[in-house]
């Protein structure tokens, strides 16, 4: 099974030309939280009967996992702007190597393959390379709940062994607030035998969706959105309609974009207090926020550093520390951006110095001195949020760049270039398969348009 949008071209071979340095103004719709759709998708197997989920974007992540989805037997049908699930003809089967190794989230198949099927067989997760994201916490959880798994030849093996063919509740601490442990275990504890209760549980937006749609199909969970969860199992979950949550991280791209540009523009719908950390250091770098229902606009003139550190909800998400160092290369002063989440999230810092950005990484911190401007560059992306990262950093640039890496961009923003197009930024799509990567840029730390600062 191939994804639609793969064949339509291959996207390792296109990049964007942005010819950068211009403002923009207007209004930018926010889509579907991409993090949310996958985990609702991966819920859906949970249930007998149909569930339909509204605003889910369309990306190629979200087209691997509908795939997964049909490979175990799963009907899906667009119907509008709904996505109808029938889970009916759920089977056990050894999922295509190809589909999982590129998705880490498919590993969330795990939980309710497991708890309503007996057994479950995965292939280890892929996805980004920003960091080893082990599933200790997740097979831990598993374990605790009763189940047997063997990890052999890459393969995760999980059963259930005992009379009942059930998961047993119980109480789990999670050494880190991991959302992916969260989540995997909230979705096998729905139809586990008695209470489940688990702690340090991830607390973000995403998981309290899949709490929301979740209780929707019957589920008795409590406390989601805090840091102690309880689940009271139940034999079986119903059918439902669930709207997915807005992008909190698309959303938070396009206002740091904006502030990079020194430009005005408004994005909805949002739900603000998912922003509240992101908002916190815009304005503290300089922008005007106003929020407005479920809308925020943003309105810049100038850029101070500020320094930011990656935490768990409700802290500085981790996904937006790549296009937060974009904007902070061009503020005025010296700023800290430090990465405690994934330990390899700091591939865009080599592009951001190509275009003259002055940042040097210790220990996962960024060390950024302030440049007056960039320069546009043949640059590309590493990973996701380090292509969303050169491509604002290539919008607040003098001249043309050119971005590759759109493999990447297009696992987590919809109709990205569109977006920006109808809001003034000159940016299109293009086919090109041999592009020069090498830096047109002198690196010469006596860069004139350096400011002269000592690293923090």
């Amino acid at each position: 099974m191939v994804c639609d949008r793969e064949n339509k071209s291959d996207l390792k071979f296109q990049n964007f030309k942005i010819n950068g340095n211009r403002s923009l103004k207007g209004q930018i719709k926010i889509s579907g939280a991409k993090n949310s759709s996958l985990v609702l998708l991966a819920a859906s197997l949970l249930s007998d009967e149909t569930i339909t989920l509204t605003n889910v974007p369309n990306l190629t992540d979200i087209d691997k996992m509908k795939n997964i989805l049909k490979s175990l037997g799963v009907l899906l049908k667009s119907e509008g702007e709904d996505l109808v699930i029938s889970p009916q003809n759920l089977h056990l089967c050894e999922l295509p190597y190809e589909l999982v190794n590129g998705l880490r989230a498919s590993f969330f198949c795990i939980g309710p393959l497991l708890t309503k099927l007996g057994e479950a067989t995965l292939a280890l997760p892929g996805g980004c390379k920003i960091g080893e994201r082990p599933i200790e916490e997740h097979i831990k959880g598993l374990k605790a709940l009763g189940a047997e798994i063997i990890i052999e030849d890459s393969l995760v093996k999980a059963r259930i062994n005992n009379n009942e063919q059930r998961l047993k509740g119980t109480n789990i601490k999670l050494n880190c607030p991991s959302v992916g442990a969260t989540e995997t275990l909230i979705m096998a504890s729905t139809l586990a035998k008695g209470r489940t209760i688990i702690e340090n549980a991830a607390r973000e937006p995403e998981v309290q969706d899949l709490c929301f749609m979740l209780n929707k199909m019957g589920a008795n969970i409590y406390g989601a959105g805090q840091s102690k969860i309880i689940i009271e199992g139940v034999t079986k979950l119903k059918g439902c309609s669930h709207k997915v949550i807005p992008d909190r991280i698309e959303a938070g791209t396009f206002l740091i974009a904006a502030a990079s540009t020194f430009s005005s523009i408004t994005v909805s719908p949002v739900i603000p207090n998912h922003l509240d950390s992101v908002i916190e250091k815009l304005r503290e770098s300089g922008s005007k926020i106003t929020i407005n229902g479920n809308s925020i606009s943003i309105k810049t003139n100038s850029i101070k550093a500020v320094n930011i550190q990656t935490a768990p909800f409700p802290g500085f998400p981790t996904d937006l520390q790549a296009p937060f160092t974009a904007l902070m290369s061009i503020a005025n002063g010296q700023s800290k951006i430090s990465e405690t989440i994934f330990e390899n999230r700091m591939s865009h810092i080599k592009s951001l110095n190509q275009m003259g950005a002055s940042i040097v990484v210790e220990d996962n911190t960024a060390l950024i001195n302030g440049v007056e401007f960039l320069n546009g560059q043949s640059l590309k992306g590493q990973d996701l949020r380090s292509s969303a990262a050169i491509t604002i950093a290539a919008l607040a640039a003098k001249g043309i760049s050119r971005i590759e890496g759109l493999e990447h961009l297009d696992r987590g923003y919809e109709n990205f270039e569109n977006k920006l197009s109808n809001i003034g930024a000159e940016i299109s799509r293009e086919n090109a398969k041999n592009i020069n990567h090498e830096s047109k840029l002198s690196l010469d730390k006596s860069n004139k348009q350096t400011k002269n600062y000592q690293a923090a």
